[in-house]
């Protein structure tokens, strides 16, 4: 499990106070990214050199406990599957405390990026991302 620790910002919230329901992916993402470049894959390389991307091809997102400006947040960052052509990233959310307050789920799909279709996952990319399955699998 990666941990990435964060607080709500003034930009994340609406008009209530309140995070923004979208910002919750933007905080799951923000984890994505330093994850990545914690276990050598930094976004920058996706976008400058490598010859695929990892585009995300769809979301879960659930939200249990409003978010207010100034909390602090623990966000655990999972592998809860990797394929042939994807992986899986699950996000818990919770206070600095332990309080449960959402969680994300992110589909990121392997492809090409001459030919923009799917491709295999490189060795040794799934290699680092299956470090983080849940033990047993």
């Amino acid at each position: 499990m990666y941990t990435y620790n964060t607080e709500v910002k003034l930009h994340h919230t609406d008009a209530a106070g309140v995070l923004f329901f979208s910002h919750q992916l933007t905080l799951a993402h923000d984890a994505y990214q330093a994850f990545m470049e914690t276990i050598g894959f930094p976004l920058s390389y996706f976008v400058t050199t490598a010859p695929y991307f990892l585009p995300i091809v769809h979301t879960e997102s659930d939200y249990t406990r409003p978010l207010q400006i100034g909390q602090k947040l623990r966000i655990s960052l999972g592998v809860s599957q990797v394929g042939r052509t994807s992986f899986i990233l699950q996000y818990d959310i919770k206070t600095d405390t332990g309080v449960d307050c959402g969680r994300v789920q992110t589909v990121h799909v392997c492809m090409d990026r001459t030919t923009r279709k799917k491709t295999g996952l490189p060795d040794d990319l799934k290699e680092k991302l299956s470090a983080y399955l849940p033990a047993g699998d």
